[in-house]
């Protein structure tokens, strides 16, 4: 059955792709850098159907983050699978280094990290060889000494996944396609009839990233660079082309034998890009034992044909949509969360750092309570926030909340989040409503209201047109903006930095601790516009 998967097959904060088959089943997983929990677990049966069972780093004690930058944290992992185990190597930037976890099932639960002594560099990738050996690829600054910024190496050496050491010989075996090449990273290995392929990525995460191989007869190389490279890459179509950044690609083959490639890629507006880096998928076909991107294409495309039958996780009964009685939202979706009907918030929430989930508590029939903190947006530690991805250029959120009384110098609201320098907040406190734009770290009141009864069972609502914002209070059916057409260019990685998208949610401030304050949230909801 002939089927299309829409580009981007995961919309929004979902970087850094990395898949695997099992038979019938395509497993995704994504970084998430400072943010708890932490790798995303996506579930497909026929790549363009996607339900998320879990995350890989669930437990503080997997996942140290602390005073960690948004940026930071957990970079690309790699997923694989071998001989009824699931692995998952990453790098924890801000704690520990390189590091591989296991499980038994994909959904979890997955074991403490196994941190890997003289693994330095980033981006590390798991191949197994059909002698059972498993090898540990990664990159690393030039043994000899960078000459420039991004000079770095891949290398390989032999993987012990019974000490989880690394043993026997460390070789550097490439350092790009390009020449003077610029962060060779994300290094993927595989073999394919008398071949051993390194596919990886060059230029850097931005404009000029690009996917690139090169093949051996010997693990060990030499490795012989493919006169066709790079295999895929945006930079040559123009800085106003709609989709940019195109690269880290990783390959998975279908039972039915056909070949595709997931890679990251943005779509800016006007040059910006709020969403962040964003998974998108490729056809491949091989030519000469070379692989070829979408063949007489030569770019990602709108949609990409897929020939697999049509699998749909919430008429699947085995699925975990169906199991977990639809406890996670669909990727990509829009959804309405009625805190006081839900035991629990679905694996798409996202807190910032090491949260203390004590202060996120549900209670049937009132909603979600949070203990607001004195810990704030600004700063590189924890505060009461809890959010989904931004999945849309246009968008509306909602949110219903109750302060408390008295509410003791408490802020609580909605926030749009880039990093904790920038980032754009709605919020409630001292009887009025305020819009709080927060660039370079310095806040700017651009919006205010007055409001009646001390903001007390108050919804307030952000809606969201690409590069603008409008942000306002609903109070007796009425809309009463605070500010309208808001300039929010800011929270986009040209301007802000770093490698994350925005997430949205809704948090909770004090300036004084409490732990008697609670705010109240009965519902939130996101809703994709036109």
């Amino acid at each position: 059955m002939t089927q299309y998967a829409k580009n981007p097959i995961m919309p929004g904060f979902y970087p850094d792709p990395s898949i695997c088959a099992v038979g019938e089943d395509f497993y995704l997983v994504n970084s998430s850098f400072a943010y708890f929990p932490g790798l995303p677990v996506l579930h497909s049966k026929d790549l363009v159907h996607w339900e998320q069972i879990g995350n890989v780093m669930e437990r503080q004690s997997q996942l140290p983050l602390p005073h960690a930058g948004h940026s930071q944290g957990l970079f690309a992992p790699t997923i694989r699978y071998h001989e009824g185990t699931y692995y998952v190597i990453c790098t924890n930037v801000s704690y520990g280094g390189n590091y591989v976890v296991t499980a038994e099932n994909p959904a979890g639960p997955w074991s403490e990290p196994h941190y890997l002594e003289g693994a330095d560099g980033i981006d590390p990738s798991l191949f197994f060889d059909t002698d059972g050996k498993c090898y540990y690829i990664g990159t690393h600054p030039n043994p000899e000494g960078c000459r420039y910024d991004g000079d770095w190496y891949i290398w390989i050496q032999e993987l012990d996944l019974n000490r989880w050491k690394l043993v026997g010989e460390h070789r550097n075996v490439w350092n790009g396609a390009m020449k003077g090449v610029h962060w060779p990273e994300g290094p993927h290995l595989y073999k394919r009839g008398d071949y051993y392929y390194i596919m990886h990525a060059e230029g850097g995460t931005g404009p000029e990233h690009a996917v690139t191989i090169c093949r051996s007869r010997n693990i060990w190389g030499p490795y012989e660079n493919h006169f066709c490279n790079p295999i895929l890459t945006h930079r040559h179509l123009g800085q106003a082309y709609p989709i940019k950044y195109v690269g880290h690609g990783d390959l998975i083959e279908t039972p039915a034998g056909e070949w595709y490639m997931t890679m990251l890629a943005v779509r800016p507006i006007k040059g910006y890009t709020t969403m962040g880096r964003e998974t998108f998928l490729a056809k491949v076909t091989w030519e000469n034992d070379w692989p070829v991107v979408n063949a007489g294409i030569g770019r990602l495309t709108d949609e990409v044909e897929i020939d697999l039958p049509k699998w749909l996780p919430e008429l699947d009964p085995e699925s975990y949509t169906s199991r977990s009685k639809g406890k996670n939202a669909v990727p990509g979706s829009n959804r309405v969360y009625d805190f006081t009907r839900m035991e629990s918030l679905g694996d798409e929430f996202l807190y910032l750092r090491n949260p203390e989930l004590s202060h996120y508590i549900l209670e049937a029939g009132k909603g979600l309570y949070l203990a607001p903190t004195s810990v704030t947006l600004k700063e590189k530690d924890s505060p009461s926030y809890v959010a989904i991805r931004q999945q849309h250029h246009r968008f509306r959120m909602e949110t219903t909340l109750k302060m408390p009384e008295p509410a003791g110098g408490c802020g609580a609201g909605l926030a749009l989040v880039q990093s904790n320098e920038y980032h754009l907040r709605l919020e409630v406190s001292d009887g009025k409503f305020q819009a709080i734009l927060c660039q370079k770290g310095q806040d700017a009141v651009v919006g205010e209201l007055a409001l009646p009864e001390a903001g007390a069972g108050l919804k307030l609502y952000l809606r969201v047109d690409g590069l603008q914002a409008e942000a306002g209070c609903i109070i007796a059916d009425q809309e009463l903006p605070a500010a309208k057409g808001l300039d929010i260019r800011s929270l986009s990685t040209e301007v802000a930095g770093g490698f994350v998208g925005c997430t949205a949610g809704v948090y909770a401030v004090t300036e004084a601790e409490s732990g008697d304050l609670r705010v109240l949230f009965s519902s939130l909801s996101y809703t994709a516009g036109e």
